[in-house]
């Protein structure tokens, strides 16, 4: 199956998912679980890619301001 075109490709997978969920009433209790793991792993990588990018994007585009460094001299002996 070569797809000319990744938006024809997309097309294509987002058509076999929408035919999955419409099978899913109708689908094994494993099979229903199976499903739900996938869903679920995809959410967590889609989540946490967004926790890293406003993580990133927060400390790019808002450096923190520093104060003065104050230089620390050793203490003569009394």
């Amino acid at each position: 199956m070569v797809a000319p075109s990744f938006a024809q490709e997309m097309h294509a997978m987002g058509e076999k998912l929408l035919l999955k969920l419409q099978r899913l009433p109708q689908a094994e209790p494993v099979e229903v679980v199976a499903f739900s793991v996938i869903l679920l792993f995809v959410a967590a990588v889609l989540l946490l890619l967004l926790i890293a990018c406003s993580y990133c994007c927060a400390h790019c585009c808002c450096p923190r301001q520093r104060g003065r460094k104050i230089q620390v001299r050793p203490m003569t002996p009394p």
